[in-house]
């Protein structure tokens, strides 16, 4: 799915009730591409009891390798560099959305423990990747 901006300026996220699907942020490149590719999922729903589509983000490692098959058909590679845990309060956009040399892929979904008083988890996970190429 295509994510933009939600009227506060911030980046869209799928719905709620689509915990099993990514989004690519229009405003990023597309994946493959020179710059840094954002893609969006949610680490889980329905109050933790369904798994997202970025459930097992945090398990990856450094020099695992990401897929993403383009609407095109065609497949990308990526290699992860690292992953990083960042307060949602203390996000570092410019780390994340940032232009960057290469092609390059940010995977983000929540992290850390969920505030049950917010409905929403202290943290963002971002997975750093580079194109393999």
């Amino acid at each position: 799915m295509t994510l933009g901006l939600s009227r506060d300026g911030t980046l869209q996220v799928p719905p709620p009730n689509m915990v099993s699907v990514a989004g690519w942020y229009t405003g990023s490149p597309r994946p493959g591409a020179i710059g840094s590719s954002i893609i969006v999922g949610h680490i889980d729903g329905d109050a933790g009891n369904v798994k997202g589509v970025f459930f097992r983000l945090r398990q990856l490692s450094a020099g695992d390798k990401i897929y993403v098959k383009r609407a095109d058909g065609t497949l990308v590679e990526f290699r992860v560099t690292s992953i990083q845990q960042y307060p949602k309060d203390h996000f570092p956009t410019e780390a994340v959305y940032g232009p960057v040399p290469d092609p390059e892929l940010r995977l983000i979904t929540c992290g850390g423990a969920f505030d049950p008083a917010t409905g929403h988890y202290v943290l963002n996970l971002v997975v750093y990747a580079t194109e393999v190429g």
